[in-house]
Order: structure tokens, then C-alpha cells, then sequence
């Protein structure tokens, strides 16, 4: 499965790329680059995938990927819709690890930076109060010039590297595989799992998108994603439970129908086992959390 190979322009002026995109289609497929990527999703939710993590991303969420570490962001379809009146504001820096030179990063005062870069080789998701303050930063570098930019994005890697509360979001074992003839195979079973799983999809289904036969395709998804294609669509519903429960518009029941499966033993089950947390424990801590960062900033 081969991710696009992107390339990431920058000027003659500047070293590195900064920008801010209010469309939700830029990148918005399977693909990897070369240089590192700082991501700030001031307004936008969806579903992102990072190596072989999947996770919803939702407003506020500052996310650190690694040099050539796969992923796809993949907004809600409602920001697609041209009659809602829904937009998304993203900041996006991409840098190369050694733009500043092959000694900077090998200082003795650096060994914080250079530990936080090797770590977002699996992908980092920032949380806490560190996730706003790190917004601020990009909001500034974003506008900044000269020396000042270079200053700021290594305030924003500092705080990364200071934060306890941070989280490895690709396992250690992920490779990536980069055959050709694979160019645009994961992308359309993404597309396709993002379209569909809220009904049964069946593994005849998924392989014919896959341009496979039904015995090949489970072997070949489980070996290049580390999991089985029932335990990646169960992610993904799992996923859209949590978009739910944070809306808190229905009850428990019918988010477990809405999101795909049909017994409620069984939504809890899975819930609990990625997650960590009962459904209703996990929306009980989210508005807590939402709560307490709201008092912080008053």
C-alpha cells in the first residue's frame, strides 16, 4: 500500500513552509513527505490516520508527524457540503529535520528537540493546556518574519518535548510499504470504510475495492496495517461514538446503533478495549476536561 509521495514547497525568503488552509480537501488523502509536520487544527473535525492509528481529530488538537510517517486527515463530510455553512482553519508548518544545519540539533542544549523529533516518528498527540499554548505559537509564527519564525517553532517543539501530556499515536512495529503498483489501494479501502461502516460491510466488498481476491485481501490488509480489517472498521465506528457522545444530542443506545454495530455488549466491549474508558465514563471526563480548560482561560 503505497502513500502518496507529497511534495512541500517553500520560497527562496523562507526554510521552512507555514500556512493556514480553510479548506478541508488540501492533503486529503493517504500520503507521506519528507520533512516533518506541526498541524493545528484551530477549527476542523474528522478522522485521522497516523501509521496504523486511527482517532477522530476535532478542534484544537495540535498533532506532531514525523518525517515520512503515512497519514490522512479526513473531515466530517459536512465540510464538504456547499449548502452548510461549516469551514475549516487549519496551521500547517512542515520542516526538514536538519533545515538549520547538521550540528544544531546534535548541541548538548538541543537534546530535548532532537529526542521530541525522533519520538514524532510514530506521531505525537499533544493534550492538556500545551495544545492551546502551542495554537498561540503558530498563530504567531504564522504572521512572523525572519529569525522570529525560527524562534517560535522551536518554542513550540520545546513545550512538545516538555509536556507530560503527550501520546505515541503509531506502534513501534509500523512499516510502511512503498510498492508501486500499491500507489492507491489503502486510500480507497479508507474511503470506502469511511463511507460504509455504519452497515455490515462484507469482506467481498472491501477486497473488490481493493482490486483482490477475498482469501489474499485479509492477509494482505493485516500485513501491511497490523490489524485485521474487522479491528480497523471497529476503530473507526468506535471513532464516530465518540464524535457522538461528545455532541451529547442521543443516548448511549442509539449511538451504538448509529455507529455501526448492533449489540450493545458487544459496542461496550470494543468501546472499553480502545478507549480505555466506558462510553459514558468517556464522555463524562470530556465535558469535565472541556469545563476545566474553559476556567483556565477566563
Amino acid at each position: 500500500m503505497k502513500p502518496q509521495l507529497l511534495k512541500v514547497s517553500t520560497t527562496p525568503v523562507t526554510s521552512f513552509s507555514a500556512r493556514q488552509d480553510n479548506v478541508p480537501y488540501i492533503n486529503n488523502r493517504w500520503h507521506y513527505h519528507n520533512e516533518v509536520e506541526l498541524i493545528h487544527f484551530k477549527k476542523g473535525n474528522g478522522t485521522q490516520f497516523i501509521g496504523d492509528s486511527i482517532k477522530r481529530f476535532r478542534s484544537g488538537d495540535v498533532i506532531l508527524i514525523g518525517a515520512n510517517l503515512p497519514h490522512y486527515w479526513r473531515f466530517d463530510d459536512v465540510y464538504f457540503d456547499e449548502n452548510v455553512d461549516t469551514a475549516a482553519d487549519v496551521r500547517v508548518i512542515h520542516f526538514n529535520e536538519n533545515f538549520w544545519g547538521d550540528v544544531f540539533l546534535n548541541l548538548p542544549e538541543n537534546k530535548l528537540m532532537k529526542l521530541t523529533l525522533e519520538k514524532a516518528r510514530r506521531g505525537i498527540q499533544i493534550g492538556g493546556q500545551i495544545k492551546n499554548d502551542i495554537g498561540d505559537i503558530l498563530e504567531l509564527l504564522l504572521k512572523a518574519e525572519g529569525t522570529k519564525k525560527i524562534i517560535l517553532l522551536m518554542e513550540a517543539l520545546t513545550a512538545i518535548g516538555n509536556s507530560n501530556q503527550t501520546k505515541l499515536l503509531s506502534s513501534m512495529g509500523f512499516r510502511h510499504n512503498f510498492e508501486e503498483t500499491e500507489n492507491d489501494r489503502i486510500h480507497a479501502i479508507y474511503e470506502f470504510s469511511l463511507a460504509n461502516f455504519k452497515r455490515k460491510i462484507l469482506t467481498e466488498e472491501v477486497a473488490e475495492i481493493a482490486h483482490v481476491s477475498i482469501n489474499y485481501f485479509c492477509r494482505y490488509f493485516k500485513s501491511r496495517t497490523r490489524k485485521t480489517y474487522s479491528q480497523f472498521i471497529n476503530e473507526i465506528r468506535i471513532g464516530h461514538a465518540c464524535k457522538l457522545l461528545i455532541e451529547n444530542k442521543i443516548n448511549v443506545k442509539q449511538i451504538c446503533y448509529e455507529s455501526g454495530f448492533y449489540n450493545f455488549a458487544s459496542f461496550h466491549k470494543y468501546f472499553k478495549s480502545i478507549t480505555g474508558k466506558s462510553p459514558m465514563n468517556y464522555q463524562r471526563e470530556f465535558h469535565q476536561e472541556r469545563k476545566e480548560s474553559s476556567s483556565l482561560m477566563i
